[in-house]
């Protein structure tokens, strides 16, 4: 019996090792998506036309503030709009945005200062990027906290590590432990130095957005940021129907340098849009049509992307909920605008409002990720990471979200049907009765034939056990510690991070810091 037991080990010794060379850190980045499977279309032709045409009454008849920005409401005025410049309120003849629209991108190729990760985002791909924005983070060992820029600088070389997430994002987590007049320098030259995918610049002040400008000449060229496009951002929507002066004024530095500019209405329907679908819908067509013209009034042809960001309301506690079957079918609908449009579109990710990584944020995220992925988003900002409907980014999470991505990759490849894939010779092979774990097929393709996850865990109940009967969350807080513990830098000319940490030091000398 214990010779037997031995063989067993010894033959078990080899799987082992195989099963360490799966799971042993690899930095490998997967190209962005390229769908080939078909869009879902949740509306038909009368539907849409509906919604477009009432959305161009909102504009000509209720119109849209711009406000504390007269500059706006100059341009406004000479392209033909009536302005109201007592009430800020901007109304666009009909048909007016709709043509101001037409001189934008259809596809934005933005660069990484790696080549081989830059991205392209329009048309049939899906772009991943992280979480963005939250105050807190929460990790198994430390809890829910204030974010610091430690914390941010551990996001970023997770999304460096993670293969499925093709972008660095922006604001993974606010880091509050350095004065909000500056942190936006570190958290740009971390995305700069700590990864080589592309990332996302400065919204929260114009000055800060032509910061991320002059940064990203230093490290790509002036000529070179000139004329392609090496940042996205993310400029919101105060929903309903305005555009206040600081979003406005970082889209005017970014469209006027030819960087790309996610015009997203920001809603919780019912309190900041109607409580239906197709009023939502409206809204958030009328908006996007005044913000991204308005990018053309500042340069023709500034590469822009039609964003949407709706979540519903709890009518209980006042609470946005997601992962609902109402925000899927919003996104679906406004996919099928934007496409009409002709323009890349922005929506979806890992949401949730969960206030830890469990069934309730696995249940919510995959509902949206799955969305996302049928309704033709091209740029899926928070893809993971996300916890407590954007109040936390979750260490847990972020490498949870990030493994199920892979699902994502392996859903848009869509079904092959090649003389390999219709597997006739191993049927014959086989025969009846027969298994094919030793055929010939199942040879040659095993390797490919399924998706595996990196986290996940498919061991027999014995093995699992015996290795703690860890659950996901043990999982996910193992991982993060691998892959942090694996992190290289990826290599920088020196001199090239020496000018940008240079500049950073300059610019933060130059003023007192600020926490408001």
């Amino acid at each position: 019996m214990a010779e037997a037991a031995g063989r067993r080990r010894g033959r078990g010794g080899g799987g082992a090792a195989r099963r360490a060379a799966r799971t042993g850190v690899k930095i490998e980045t997967a190209k962005f998506i390229e769908r080939n499977i078909p869009l879902y279309e949740i509306l038909n032709e009368e539907a849409l036309q509906v919604i477009e045409t009432n959305a161009e009454i909102l504009l000509e008849e209720v119109g849209v503030n711009f406000v504390n920005n007269k500059g706006a409401l100059d341009r406004w005025k000479e392209a033909g709009a009536d302005v109201d410049y007592q009430a800020e309120r901007v109304r666009i003849p009909r048909g007016m945005a709709r043509e101001l629209c037409k001189t934008a991108p259809s596809k934005i190729v933005q660069h990484a200062r790696n080549p081989e990760k830059t991205v392209e985002i329009g048309g049939n791909t899906l772009v991943c990027a992280p979480v963005y924005g939250p105050p807190f983070v929460r990790d198994a060992e430390g809890g829910r906290r204030y974010a610091t820029m430690d914390d941010f600088e551990k996001f970023v070389k997770l999304g460096y590590m993670s293969k499925w997430l093709h972008h660095s994002g922006g604001t993974v987590c606010e880091p509050t432990d350095v004065a909000v007049n500056k942190r936006h320098l570190d958290m740009l030259l971390a995305h700069m130095t700590l990864s080589d995918k592309p990332f996302m610049g400065s919204v929260t002040e114009p000055s800060r957005a032509q910061d991320s400008v002059e940064m990203c000449e230093i490290l790509f060229g002036k000529d070179f940021v000139q004329e392609n496009t090496v940042m996205t951002s993310l400029i919101n929507i105060n929903s309903p129907m305005t555009f206040d002066d600081v979003m406005m004024g970082a889209l005017e530095v970014y469209a006027k340098n030819n960087q790309a500019c996610i015009v997203s209405p920001f809603i919780v329907g019912g309190a900041m849009a109607p409580v239906s679908v197709a009023g939502t819908l409206t809204q958030v067509f009328a908006e996007v049509l005044a913000g991204i013209a308005y990018s053309q009034l500042i340069r023709a042809g500034a590469p822009v992307i039609f964003g949407a960001f709706v979540t519903s309301i709890d009518m209980n506690s006042g609470a946005p909920t997601f992962g609902t079957p109402e925000a899927s079918q919003i996104l679906y609908g406004a996919g099928q605008l934007a496409r009409r449009l002709g323009l890349p579109f922005r929506s979806g990710g890992g949401l949730c409002g969960s206030k830890l990584p469990d069934a309730q944020a696995a249940y919510e995220t995959a509902h949206t990720h799955n969305a996302a992925l049928m309704g033709g988003v091209n740029f899926m900002l928070h893809s993971c990471g996300w916890l407590e409907g954007g109040l936390v980014s979750s260490f847990e999470k972020f490498v949870m979200d990030a493994d199920q991505l892979g699902t994502l990759h392996k859903m848009a490849q869509g079904v092959s049907y090649d003389e390999e894939a219709q597997a006739m010779d191993a049927v014959r092979e086989v025969g009846p009765g027969g298994h094919y774990l030793g055929c010939a097929h199942t040879q040659a393709n095993f390797k490919e034939a399924f998706w595996r996850s990196e986290l996940l865990d498919y061991k027999p109940f014995e093995t699992w056990a015996d290795e703690g009967a860890r659950d996901t969350q043990a999982l996910a807080s193992a991982r993060v510690a691998e892959l942090l513990g694996a992190y290289e830098q990826p290599a920088l000319d020196p001199e090239i991070e020496a000018r940008l940490r240079a500049y950073v030091e300059e610019k933060k000398a130059s003023m007192p810091d600020a926490f408001v």
